[in-house]
Protein backbone atom coordinates (compact mmCIF):
# COMPACT_ATOMS: atom_id res chain seq x y z
CA UNK A 1 0.00 0.00 0.00
CA UNK A 2 1.31 3.72 -1.01
CA UNK A 3 1.49 6.34 1.15
CA UNK A 4 1.80 9.98 0.22
CA UNK A 5 2.78 12.71 3.12
CA UNK A 6 1.99 16.57 2.24
CA UNK A 7 3.50 19.75 3.53
CA UNK A 8 2.55 23.13 2.22
CA UNK A 9 4.84 26.54 2.07
CA UNK A 10 2.82 29.81 1.92
CA UNK A 11 6.29 32.47 0.82
CA UNK A 12 5.55 35.96 1.12
CA UNK A 13 8.02 39.09 -0.37
CA UNK A 14 10.94 38.37 -3.01
CA UNK A 15 13.60 35.73 -2.28
CA UNK A 16 15.94 37.99 0.05
CA UNK A 17 13.55 40.03 1.83
CA UNK A 18 11.02 37.75 2.01
CA UNK A 19 9.81 34.76 4.10
CA UNK A 20 7.65 31.53 4.69
CA UNK A 21 6.02 29.29 6.89
CA UNK A 22 6.33 25.61 5.95
CA UNK A 23 3.26 23.24 7.52
CA UNK A 24 3.79 19.63 8.12
CA UNK A 25 0.10 18.66 7.24
CA UNK A 26 0.32 15.09 7.27
CA UNK A 27 1.89 14.63 10.43
CA UNK A 28 0.28 18.03 12.21
CA UNK A 29 3.58 18.49 13.63
CA UNK A 30 3.12 21.95 13.23
CA UNK A 31 4.80 24.82 10.97
CA UNK A 32 8.58 26.30 11.37
CA UNK A 33 9.63 29.67 9.33
CA UNK A 34 11.97 29.86 6.57
CA UNK A 35 13.61 32.37 5.18
CA UNK A 36 16.16 32.90 2.68
CA UNK A 37 19.10 33.68 5.43
CA UNK A 38 18.15 31.24 7.40
CA UNK A 39 19.50 28.57 3.90
CA UNK A 40 22.04 30.76 2.90
CA UNK A 41 23.85 32.50 6.58
CA UNK A 42 22.39 31.49 9.86
CA UNK A 43 19.49 29.54 10.96
CA UNK A 44 18.69 32.02 13.61
CA UNK A 45 15.69 29.72 15.10
CA UNK A 46 14.33 29.21 10.88
CA UNK A 47 14.69 25.86 9.39
CA UNK A 48 15.82 25.23 5.32
CA UNK A 49 15.14 23.29 2.63
CA UNK A 50 18.45 21.58 3.21
CA UNK A 51 17.56 20.73 6.92
CA UNK A 52 14.18 19.26 6.29
CA UNK A 53 16.56 17.19 3.48
CA UNK A 54 18.79 16.53 6.47
CA UNK A 55 15.95 15.01 9.01
CA UNK A 56 14.46 13.12 6.12
CA UNK A 57 17.68 11.30 4.94
CA UNK A 58 18.86 10.69 8.46
CA UNK A 59 15.26 8.79 9.70
CA UNK A 60 15.60 7.37 6.42
CA UNK A 61 18.77 6.10 6.26
CA UNK A 62 18.61 5.04 10.22
CA UNK A 63 15.20 2.82 9.26
CA UNK A 64 16.36 1.11 6.66
CA UNK A 65 20.16 -0.15 8.48
CA UNK A 66 18.25 -1.27 11.17
CA UNK A 67 15.91 -3.31 8.56
CA UNK A 68 19.33 -4.84 7.02
CA UNK A 69 20.92 -5.72 10.54
CA UNK A 70 17.67 -7.07 11.85
CA UNK A 71 17.09 -9.15 8.50
CA UNK A 72 20.75 -10.68 8.89
CA UNK A 73 20.07 -11.43 12.65
CA UNK A 74 22.39 -8.50 14.06
CA UNK A 75 19.06 -6.30 15.60
CA UNK A 76 20.56 -3.16 16.58
CA UNK A 77 20.27 -1.37 19.96
CA UNK A 78 20.84 1.92 19.30
CA UNK A 79 21.79 4.10 15.34
CA UNK A 80 22.56 7.54 15.45
CA UNK A 81 22.35 9.02 12.36
CA UNK A 82 23.53 12.70 11.30
CA UNK A 83 23.05 14.63 7.96
CA UNK A 84 24.95 17.10 7.41
CA UNK A 85 23.02 18.75 3.74
CA UNK A 86 25.73 21.15 2.60
CA UNK A 87 24.05 24.44 0.27
CA UNK A 88 26.28 26.82 -1.48
CA UNK A 89 24.14 29.85 -3.01
CA UNK A 90 24.40 29.76 -6.35
CA UNK A 91 25.51 26.41 -7.25
CA UNK A 92 22.77 24.85 -4.70
CA UNK A 93 22.79 21.36 -2.62
CA UNK A 94 26.41 20.26 -3.18
CA UNK A 95 26.98 17.08 -1.02
CA UNK A 96 25.63 14.74 2.10
CA UNK A 97 27.46 13.39 4.50
CA UNK A 98 25.85 10.83 6.51
CA UNK A 99 27.19 10.02 10.13
CA UNK A 100 26.02 6.73 12.07
CA UNK A 101 27.03 5.72 15.30
CA UNK A 102 25.90 2.07 15.97
CA UNK A 103 25.65 -0.06 19.21
CA UNK A 104 24.69 -3.88 17.52
CA UNK A 105 25.77 -6.69 19.91
CA UNK A 106 27.52 -9.53 17.81
CA UNK A 107 28.63 -7.26 14.89
CA UNK A 108 32.06 -6.62 13.96
CA UNK A 109 33.07 -2.73 12.40
CA UNK A 110 33.66 -4.61 9.11
CA UNK A 111 29.95 -6.31 8.91
CA UNK A 112 28.79 -2.53 10.04
CA UNK A 113 30.45 -0.54 7.45
CA UNK A 114 29.09 -3.26 4.87
CA UNK A 115 25.38 -2.85 5.94
CA UNK A 116 25.85 1.03 6.50
CA UNK A 117 27.20 1.31 2.90
CA UNK A 118 24.09 -1.20 1.71
CA UNK A 119 21.61 1.25 3.83
CA UNK A 120 22.91 4.20 2.13
CA UNK A 121 22.60 2.91 -1.02
CA UNK A 122 18.82 1.30 -0.33
CA UNK A 123 17.17 3.82 1.57
CA UNK A 124 14.59 5.40 -0.65
CA UNK A 125 15.69 8.95 0.16
CA UNK A 126 19.10 8.03 -0.78
CA UNK A 127 17.69 7.21 -3.99
CA UNK A 128 15.74 10.15 -4.41
CA UNK A 129 19.05 12.29 -4.17
CA UNK A 130 21.28 10.45 -6.15
CA UNK A 131 22.22 13.08 -8.06
CA UNK A 132 24.24 14.42 -5.36
CA UNK A 133 27.28 13.11 -3.84
CA UNK A 134 26.62 10.96 -0.38
CA UNK A 135 29.63 10.10 1.75
CA UNK A 136 29.05 8.11 4.86
CA UNK A 137 31.05 7.44 8.19
CA UNK A 138 30.11 4.34 10.07
CA UNK A 139 31.35 3.82 13.64
CA UNK A 140 30.74 0.84 15.43
CA UNK A 141 30.47 1.43 19.13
Amino acid sequence: MATTRTAHTVWEGELLKGSGTVSFDSSGIGSQPVSWPSRAEQANGKTSPEELIAAAHSSCFSMALSHGLTGAGTPPTRLETKADVTFQPGEGITGIVLSVRGEVPGLDADAFQAAAEDAKKNCPVSQALSGTSISLNAELV
